[in-house]
């Protein structure tokens, strides 16, 4: 949210390197929620300069629980998370473990913590599932809840030698690149 709040302080359109500086950034570290925020549909970006599309207003104009639900069905519409939501939906306990997440992550993504904890993180804002950080498991939410977006949140994991909750990197879904999900106002550099 932070990076569109900013270009939106920009008039809705401005240079990334620009936006970049603005957070204290170098360009490498705000790309790679700037591709997730123009794959979703929020921005669009022509010659190095980002600006707000419809969709990405319609966020920032929205709710709290207005903006989960646009995030939500904008991650629905992707591959890698209908993969994610069909296995955890078949599992008998209706969980998957740390390894069984990763391993299913890793035939669709490059492997990475960094990639693997973004997803859990961009999921569990979504509210599509809930992280029980004492198993290290992914749990579905009852069913009809995670359609609803009115499931608990678990605590994500945390990346190794990181105590913080707002985790860096990719992962790709195609020709779709996740950032880190949104942070609490609070956070000196929020992504999208």
């Amino acid at each position: 949210m932070g990076l569109l709040v900013l270009l939106n302080e920009h008039g809705g359109s401005e240079d990334v390197a620009l936006l970049a500086d603005d957070l204290e950034l170098e360009l490498d570290e705000i790309l790679p929620s700037v591709e997730f925020a123009e794959a979703l549909g929020l921005l669009r970006v022509d010659d190095g300069r980002a600006t707000l599309t419809p969709t990405g207003s319609q966020l920032l104009a929205g709710t709290i629980s207005e903006r989960r639900a646009l995030i939500r069905e904008l991650l629905l519409k992707t591959t890698l998370f209908r993969t994610l939501l069909r296995a955890l939906e078949g599992s008998p306990s209706r969980s998957l473990s740390e390894e069984e997440y990763t391993q299913l992550l890793e035939l669709t993504v490059p492997p990475s913590d960094d990639v693997i904890q973004t997803i859990v993180n961009w999921g569990r804002y979504a509210e599509l599932f809930r992280y029980d950080s004492e198993r290290r498991a992914l749990i579905a939410l009852p069913r009809g809840l995670a359609a609803s977006g009115s499931g608990r949140r678990g605590r994500p994991p945390a990346r190794p030698g990181e105590t913080s909750d707002r985790p860096k990197g990719t992962a790709d879904d195609g020709a779709l690149t996740f950032p880190e999900p949104p942070r609490p106002a609070s956070a000196i550099v929020p992504p999208v």
